[in-house]
């Protein structure tokens, strides 16, 4: 007896069935088993899991086949960032392109004439991050009046990130006949309202507990002192051989870490939303074909990075919203893969521990400090053109090696 795809039984089409198997899709996540029968079904939906765990499949198989049965029907899926909006949409192509259905990615730091050609032909499916959807809808290059399933991915991260009046705008514009389904890792108040304003009885799908860390990794912490950081860094990267995320607060620091590792010989990149587009996409194919073996990142990276395999999440600096932490260690250990994650945590930021344990509902291991090598190479600044209309906000020179430059409305544009 031919043994049978865990995907039948769901209510999904033979044809798309036919391009699981050849993608070699033997059984469904838990998030895509309980979810898409009852988005196949139209259901308005909110699906909660952890990160890694196959919900773009559990709202993109639907989603095609609602397309297929009515040949006039277009979706519009709604991402944070521009990395996992061209993440989504490789999964979708690989399933809807055999089946002849088009997609166009809206994101910003893209030509916008590469994305009119994409309109122009007529794709049954838009991928969009909120501030240049709103763009084409203020050009009216872009008509939504024919999407039937709006999908919000990674929504709280679209909240954190300040999107909450794109969001609403792009919503009411929307028909108001519609399926919406709402994906997130955590489900705070922000999303709970967010249901009860633009979504219709919404079935609620969650797999982990909002909060719940990816069970495949393991935790570790280190107190550490600010100035020790880079010494501890460096002692962690000699015992550790595989590819590491390195998370930083701030866009200054990820590039100074970057640099920093560089000049001890390590292949390292810095990963931010100071970069450009094309600067981004490189570094994410060097991470993922060996020209980097480190990634210095900032929070943008925390949802914006589907990289196999990554052996260790570092977070050189807390995040700022424990929310955050479970985001950033779910880069690791992904697809039922093994991970680590470890943190430096000042010793005046143990309060920010606790709100990440009480999060989890579990203590992180505490780490004895090892024996730090000798400083090899001090923590070093790059430089590099900075972009058209900002300047630096502080120089070398003064008495405290630093004169800080007053700051404009250009300066500002690039804060983060």
């Amino acid at each position: 007896m031919i043994e049978q795809s865990g995907f039948r039984g769901l209510g999904i089409a033979p044809s798309i069935l036919t391009i699981l198997d050849r993608l070699a899709f033997t059984a469904p996540t838990p998030i895509q088993q309980k979810s898409i029968p009852q988005a196949i079904e139209g259901k308005d939906m909110v699906g909660i899991a952890q990160t890694g765990t196959g919900k773009t499949l559990a709202f993109g198989i639907p989603l095609i086949q609602t397309i297929l049965k009515d040949g006039r029907a277009r979706a519009l899926v709604v991402l944070p960032t521009r990395e996992l909006a061209v993440q989504v949409d490789e999964s979708l192509r690989k399933i809807g392109n055999p089946l002849g259905i088009k997609t166009a990615v809206l994101i910003g730091g893209e030509a916008i004439s590469r994305q009119l050609y994409a309109l122009r032909r007529t794709p049954q499916v838009i991928l969009a991050t909120p501030g240049r959807l709103i763009d084409h809808l203020m050009q009216k290059t872009v008509n939504l009046k024919d999407v039937k399933v709006v999908v919000l991915d990674e929504a709280d991260r679209m909240l954190d990130m300040g999107f909450a009046p794109q969001l609403k705008r792009i919503l009411t514009v929307l028909p108001t006949e519609r399926q919406t389904m709402l994906f997130s890792a955590t489900m705070p108040e922000s999303i709970v309202s967010m249901a009860r304003a633009y979504m219709k009885l919404p079935v609620r799908v969650e797999i982990a507990r909002s909060g719940t860390a990816a069970q495949d990794v393991t935790h570790e912490l280190f107190f550490v002192t600010q100035p020790e950081k880079p010494r501890l860094l460096e002692k962690v990267l000699q015992e550790y051989r595989g590819s590491v995320l390195v998370f930083s607060r701030t866009k200054f620091g990820a590039k100074k870490i970057a640099a920093h590792l560089r000049a001890l010989g390590h292949t390292a990149v810095d990963f931010h939303s100071n970069r450009s587009l094309s600067q981004r996409r490189d570094a994410l194919e060097g991470f993922k074909n060996g020209k980097y073996r480190v990634v210095v990142a900032t929070d943008i990276a925390a949802r914006g990075i589907d990289v196999k395999n990554i052996e260790l999440v570092l977070n050189y600096d807390l995040p700022t919203v424990a929310e955050d932490y479970i985001h950033r260690i779910g880069r690791t250990g992904r697809a039922g893969g093994k991970g680590h994650a470890i943190s430096f945590a000042r010793p005046d930021q143990r309060r920010d521990v606790q709100a990440i344990e009480r999060l989890m509902r579990a203590a992180l291991p505490v780490s004895r400090l090892p024996a730090l090598p000798p400083s090899s190479a001090p923590l070093v600044f790059e430089r590099e053109a900075a972009p058209y209309g900002h300047r630096p906000h502080s120089r070398p020179g003064s008495r405290f090696g630093r004169t800080p430059y007053p700051r404009n409305n250009a300066s500002r544009r690039f804060r983060g």
